[in-house]
């Protein structure tokens, strides 16, 4: 086919939806195995994980083809169906919709809208203040042992014995703090240190919120809600339409598709409602 008929014909956009919707299941994924560590990792290690996500050249270049596959999903189904309510400007006189497909397969567009809307806000929330807010650094007290007054440390991914800086000797003098790096000013400036933003306070307390820690933890679990309804269609189509159908594997990729829609949203949900109620 010819690169216009991949972009512009129906069949090249259902090509296109199923290899970005594949691409972003494998996305969620590595998510929420990240994700997971605020129920079964400590506050270091998920700090390090959001670190490594944003530093890493490699991950960074990942990032950028998620954000690219993310908004070409969406535009082309939003063209899709489009171009469906074009082909069939005219209804059936007689359609019961119900018995001929599933409910989540009629509504993709109504799902892909309110995910999409999740997706913003989860941005805003927590991608947008790792990104370009000066966030408050990871630190640790040490209770003194001769019955002084308790220490801050700072805690880096620095070397040697500057893994742990007194908040105190960071004086804007001689040792200066820029966004998460530490630097050494004299006799010349010399980055020795970065500090871990601290995202899992952010998250933590964003759940935990007095007025709207509830509110936001049923946001989410809705929105996860409505991404198991997507996949569950979404999963099983994009083989379809890659023309993977074959009477040996579509039985099993049914069975992986549906339990892909439901353990995965399902995980997502787990951890605001753990971090609402009992963290």
């Amino acid at each position: 086919m010819a690169k216009s008929a991949l972009l512009k014909s129906s069949i090249g956009k259902k090509y296109w939806m199923a290899l970005t919707g594949l691409f972003l299941c494998l996305f969620l994924v590595g998510h929420l195995a990240g994700n997971l560590q605020l129920l079964f990792g400590t506050q270091l290690q998920f700090n390090e994980y959001a670190l490594f996500m944003t530093t890493n050249p490699a991950v960074k270049i990942l990032s950028y083809v998620t954000y690219i596959s993310i908004l070409f999903h969406a535009i082309d189904g939003i063209l899709l169906t489009i171009q469906n309510k074009k082909a069939r400007p005219i209804g059936y006189a007689k359609n019961n919709a119900a018995a001929n497909s599933a409910w989540a397969s009629r509504n993709m567009a109504v799902l892909g809208t309110l995910i999409l809307i999740f997706i913003a806000t989860h941005m805003v929330n927590f991608w947008a203040k790792m990104h370009f807010t000066t966030m408050p650094l990871q630190k640790i007290t040490v209770e003194s042992q001769t019955g002084g007054a308790p220490q801050e440390f700072y805690l880096t991914s620095g070397w040697g014995q500057d893994k742990f800086i007194p908040v105190q000797t960071v004086d804007g003098e001689n040792v200066v703090l820029e966004g998460r790096d530490f630097y050494s000013v004299k006799p010349v400036k010399v980055k020795f240190a970065e500090g871990y933003k601290d995202l899992h306070t952010i998250t933590i307390e964003f759940f935990k919120d007095p007025k709207l820690g509830l509110a936001f933890t049923i946001f989410y679990v809705f929105s996860m809600a409505v991404l198991a309804f997507h996949l569950l269609h979404g999963f099983n189509s994009a083989f379809q339409s890659l023309g993977a159908n074959n009477p040996k594997y579509t039985p099993a990729i049914k069975v992986f598709g549906k339990g892909f829609a439901i353990i995965v949203p399902l995980l997502f949900a787990i951890i605001p409602l753990y971090i609402h109620f009992f963290k």
